[in-house]
């Protein structure tokens, strides 16, 4: 009799039960006996007649029979089928022949048992010598609680299967599907009925996201290495409803019990939010955080990009730098925030101002540069940088309010001012500083020029780092004349510089770089506090000083701490608030709306008065006038210098005197330099003047001299 190969080992040795079971049989003692009553599973020895004449209580178990019940009655009452009719078909070996057999393997036998229900069982069988002939010994082993074990496996494998949050598809060696979990039936869109026997390049269509081609699973080259493979980056899954969802993909052979390939399990992942992130990155990296506009990095690399492209094709680049003309002071009076959202502001009006194929990028603070590429004539380079400045200076509604502010621009152009990115941008961020000094919402073009003043202008800066310790600052004073009495009423403090080498520094050509770089502050406090200390010294010495005159920048004004630091200078030099007059420029009152009426109101309860300097050249609504507490407008020299042609400047000069007198606010003339102007001024009762005409700014001494004296050109005024 031929035995198949077996598929699991029956728990009890049969080689040594054929060894033990001969030697005792003949007796059948005590010890034997225990032997099979031992035996974990059911045995049964049977004679060449097919009766049962042994069995051990587990076989009365597995069969349902007492023993008296089975002793003596046919193998076929329990073995139905295929276990007897073998052994008599294929006769019974001699004891010498015969081997351990083992049936059931490949075609199951079936048990029965006394309630008629059957089983799958397998037998292990030995032959024995005896009185009676040989025996054949079988040892039982119930199937049933094997497919049981098998099936709970199953079920336990597809619970756990279930649990797991990656889409899981098996497949077999034919390519057809045998499973699928539930994540995988949601993202395939495949219920596991529909799927199943379906190939599955049919459940899993997989294309490239770039070229769009089909990519094959790595079915076979995972079985063919036995390992496990992977997708090819850049996969994206199309579902069954033509959803598309980036994954990743990883295939793996399936090994039975006994290590042979029988399919391939697919474990995918969607990595849509990974792969969203990676691009949120990305842009992070090469985007500004605020204004979502290409970075610096981006900026250069598009910009050696299109100077590569003019090169070529003999076109011009254009890069404009662009800076916001007093943006700190809106930080530091409004707060960041609204200085942010103006900045997004900003950012959205450049963009429309320039073609898809240009750039525009923040390169830090309120600074910004635009790329033009492929300009045909530098001259178009003008023709956009006067439409930005246009479109920055309109107001910008933020959080209820409008917010004024205007920009100046540098132009520098591939190929004449530089043949690289890096000297492009230096370059027009060289025009920009020109431009400022031209005044707000201008632009300049490059020329080599620009360079010597570039570092003549970082030469100062550095210079000033020093000349506050060196004590290089003096104050002169201009008188301020009364024009009905022709007297002194007040000196306006004016900030000179003298450079150790340079020599004298003009004001409109240093004060703009402190601004800048922020040395204003501790300079504009000391010349506060010495022209208090000056005005309480005349005072103190009888002479006619009733007020002194200090101008106070934009940044100043907007410091936070600038009332705590204006009264500390009052307290520390004993002058009375009443005696000073703080002159600011209307650029320092058109942003701060509240604030600076709040501010305003403290001054004016302290004593302290305020004066509207160079009026008639900042902005032409004039209804802030009304709105805070002034008491002074001092009218721009450049405006008084005018006077002398007919036309607007005079129109200026009649409506601000005019307004003046109807706010009940003083007007003062500034830059009178001729008999002409101080004669239209009297006409037009304009209440006080300054300027050459009377005298120029000198030092403390000389204008003491004056306070004592009087002014010798006095005797015009009035006429």
């Amino acid at each position: 009799m031929q035995s198949s190969e077996p598929t699991c080992a029956v728990p009890i040795s049969i080689i040594r039960l054929r060894k033990y079971a001969e030697k005792h049989l003949a007796q059948l003692d005590e010890r034997y006996r225990e032997m099979l009553e031992t035996a974990p599973n059911a045995i049964v020895v049977v004679n060449q007649q097919g009766k049962i004449v042994l069995l051990n209580v587990q076989a009365e178990k597995q069969f349902g029979y007492s023993r008296e019940e089975l002793i003596g009655k046919m193998v076929t009452d329990i073995i139905p089928e295929g276990f007897a009719e073998r052994l008599i078909a294929e006769g019974t070996p001699t004891v010498a022949e015969a081997l351990p057999q083992q049936l059931g393997t490949g075609s199951e036998l079936t048990g029965q048992r006394k309630d008629g229900s059957r089983f799958p069982i397998e037998l292990a069988v030995i032959f024995l010598n005896s009185d009676q002939g040989i025996l054949v010994m079988a040892a039982v082993h119930d199937l049933s609680v094997r497919k049981i074990d098998e099936l709970e496996e199953k079920e336990y494998a597809q619970i756990t299967l279930n649990s797991i949050g990656d889409p899981v598809i098996c497949a077999d060696m034919a390519g057809n599907v045998t499973f699928l979990n539930v994540i995988a039936e949601k993202m395939t869109g495949w219920s596991r009925l529909e799927a199943a026997g379906r190939p599955i390049i049919e459940v899993l269509r997989i294309v490239d996201a770039s070229s769009r081609k089909t990519i094959e699973i790595p079915m076979e080259r995972s079985v063919q290495q036995n390992q496990t493979t992977y997708l090819q980056s850049n996969a994206i899954l199309i579902r069954r409803d033509g959803i598309e969802i980036p994954i990743e993909d990883s295939v793996a052979p399936i090994h039975d019990r006994e290590g042979k390939i029988t399919g391939v399990v697919i474990v995918c992942r969607d990595v849509s939010a990974a792969r969203a992130m990676a691009v949120q990155v990305a842009h992070a990296a090469e985007h500004d955080f605020l204004t979502g506009l290409p970075n610096r990095m981006v900026f250069n690399d598009r910009l050696s990009q299109a100077i590569a492209s003019a090169r070529r094709h003999r076109k011009h680049v254009a890069v404009l730098y662009l800076d916001l003309d007093g943006f700190k002071h809106i930080n530091d009076s409004l707060g960041h925030p609204i200085g942010d959202k103006l900045l997004q502001s900003i950012s959205k009006r450049l963009i429309g101002c320039v073609r898809e194929s240009d750039t525009v990028s923040r390169q830090g603070g309120d600074e910004f540069v635009v790329l033009l590429s492929e300009v045909q004539h530098a001259e178009d380079a003008s023709i956009i940088a006067k439409k930005i400045l246009q479109e920055v200076a309109e107001p910008h509604p933020i959080d209820q309010r409008d917010l004024h502010i205007t920009a100046s621009i540098g132009v520098s152009v591939f190929p004449d001012d530089g043949q690289n990115a890096e000297t492009l941008v230096k370059n027009a961020d060289t025009a920009m500083y020109q431009a400022k000094e031209n005044g707000p919402q201008s632009y300049r073009f490059f020329t080599r020029a620009m360079n010597v003043r570039a570092v003549e202008r970082q030469s100062i800066e550095e210079s000033l780092q020093r000349a506050l310790e060196r004590k290089e600052f003096v104050l002169h004073y201009q008188p301020i004349i009364n024009l009905k009495t022709g007297a002194i009423t007040r000196a306006e403090a004016l900030l000179r510089w003298t450079h150790p080498t340079r020599g004298p520094i003009s004001p409109a050509q240093f004060i703009p770089i402190a601004e800048d770089c922020g040395l204003i502050l501790p300079i504009g406090a000391w010349a506060l506090r010495e022209a208090c200390k000056q005005a309480r010294s005349w005072m103190d010495k009888g002479l006619p000083m009733k007020t002194m005159a200090a101008n106070v920048s934009t940044m100043e004004f907007l410091n936070e701490n600038f009332v705590d630091t204006l009264f500390a200078i009052l307290d520390e030099t004993g002058l009375d608030p009443k005696c000073l007059e703080l002159e600011l420029t209307e650029k320092s009152l058109i942003n701060r709306g509240n604030a600076t009426a709040s501010t305003l109101h403290t001054l004016r309860k302290r004593g302290v008065r305020v004066a509207i300097d160079d009026f008639g050249t900042g902005y032409s609504s004039l209804s802030y006038l009304q709105k805070f507490p002034l008491d002074a407008i001092k009218i721009d020299p450049a405006v008084v210098r005018r006077i002398s042609t007919a036309g607007a400047d005079r129109k200026i000069v009649t409506a601000g005197i005019g307004m003046g007198k109807n706010l009940r606010m003083r007007v003062v003339a500034e830059g009178v330099e001729t008999l002409e102007e101080l004669a239209f001024l009297n006409a037009h009762q304009c209440d006080e003047a300054q300027g050459y005409f009377f005298s120029r700014p000198v030092p403390p001494e000389q204008f003491a001299g004056l306070l004592k004296t009087g002014l010798s050109r006095t005797s015009h005024v009035g006429h």
